[in-house]
């Protein structure tokens, strides 16, 4: 049973130390002498540790149960909590950590929230425990190419690719400042191997998508989980998009969905009209997720959105690899079809938030073809519904 503040305030001192357990792992040790000390029992690569998370009254239960979560995030990642606290408890103004953590300061305003929100996750997941505390100017390549395989080696290359990338920046950035003499970076060029540049797998064949249609309403899945799932391919928007929605941005009674230019690609507000089967889902999950910030929280910590791998892990489940669907290829799927239907290029790519290169036509307005569009998503939510009823068509 979880802890209460009034439990915690009247835990008495015993002759022997004593614990009152809260959730997740998390409990308050009680010492003979009458201290309170918040501690964190979790198992890392098959053994049992302890993380100290602080002393009642100076941390709260409400505090205590906030760094528990964040050690519970950074164990989802790969990471040890004790070693990461260490690890910037060593940390000096001129370490790699102080000096990316200004880079990413100075920058992150610049980015989309979901750039900056994996670049955040990047270095404190695959370069911060590893090399936080390293003075940035003594750092030489096969000490980062170390640290950059470990990535690799999960099968993460294109990830790998992603991580150097952003040390590079870091290092550019403690050249320019003064804290380092160059970039390591540069020393390895080719030393992974390269990524195979493909586009997002995507369905289009129209029995196809039916098929898929039937097996995600089928999902046995989180509840979170399957309305993402299913209101994908009826919004089609980018995959950061569909996991970062937030119910503020939700107008159900005029039907739209607001997102925010800082959330966009392109930075630029875009609208997307809601058919009645989304609006039909948004209301189905608003009582279990309504009184939150996002419509898709995180199924560990509600406060954060929905992993970027929830939705592909869920498509294989279903039974569907990476080279058949991906979130990202619901836009593909629904780019081809409405072309296929003959509607209108131009409000197929407002709706998809693309901008042209022509500067003429780029003068991009979030609501261009808004009529139209709407016309459009209800069109296609009705062409789903259609393709998921058609009867399976047997081959002689």
């Amino acid at each position: 049973m979880a802890l209460t503040t009034l439990r915690v305030e009247r835990a008495k001192a015993q002759d022997k130390q004593y614990k009152l357990s809260d959730e997740r792992g998390m409990y308050l040790l009680v010492h003979p002498k009458g201290g309170k000390w918040w501690r964190l029992d979790y198992r890392y690569q098959g053994k049992r540790k302890t993380l100290a998370l602080g002393t009642y009254p100076v941390t709260s239960l409400k505090h205590a149960r906030k760094k528990r979560d964040e050690a519970k995030l950074l164990l989802e990642d790969g990471v040890d909590p004790s070693f990461y606290r260490q690890q910037r408890r060593e940390a000096r103004p001129d370490s790699f950590e102080a000096v990316a953590r200004e880079w990413y300061a100075k920058y992150e305003h610049q980015w989309a929230e979901s750039h900056a929100s994996k670049t955040l996750g990047r270095l404190e997941k695959d370069l911060l425990p590893w090399l936080g505390a390293r003075p940035i100017a003594q750092m030489e390549p096969p000490e980062l190419l170390r640290v950059i395989q470990k990535v690799e080696q999960r099968g993460a290359l294109d990830t790998a690719h992603r991580v150097q990338q952003i040390a590079s920046r870091v290092f550019r950035y403690g050249v320019a400042t003064g804290r380092c003499p160059r970039d390591p970076t540069a020393d390895l060029r080719g030393a992974l191997p390269p990524v195979r540049s493909n586009h997002f797998a995507a369905i289009t064949h129209p029995e196809e998508v039916g098929a898929l249609l039937r097996v995600i309403a089928d999902y046995r899945g989180a509840e979170v989980t399957r309305c993402a799932l299913k209101l994908a391919p009826l919004v089609f928007v980018r995959p950061g998009e569909l996991r970062q929605a937030e119910w503020a941005e939700m107008q159900l009674d005029r039907a739209e969905w607001r997102i925010p230019a800082k959330k966009m690609k392109m930075k630029r507000d875009h609208i997307v009209p809601l058919s009645t089967q989304s609006i039909a889902l948004l209301e189905d999950i608003q009582p279990l997720t309504g009184s939150g910030r996002y419509v898709f929280p995180s199924v560990l910590t509600p406060t954060r959105p929905m992993s970027e791998n929830t939705v592909n892990s869920a498509l294989k489940r279903l039974g569907y690899t990476k080279e058949e669907m991906t979130g990202h290829g619901f836009r593909s799927m629904a780019s081809t079809l409405l072309n296929e239907n003959g509607w209108s290029a131009d409000a197929i790519e407002r709706q998809l938030a693309h901008v042209e290169g022509n500067s003429v036509r780029a003068a991009y307005n979030y609501a261009d073809y808004l009529d139209e569009r709407r016309r459009m998503m209800q069109w296609w939510a009705d062409y789903l519904d259609d393709l998921k009823q058609r009867p399976v068509m047997s081959s002689m």
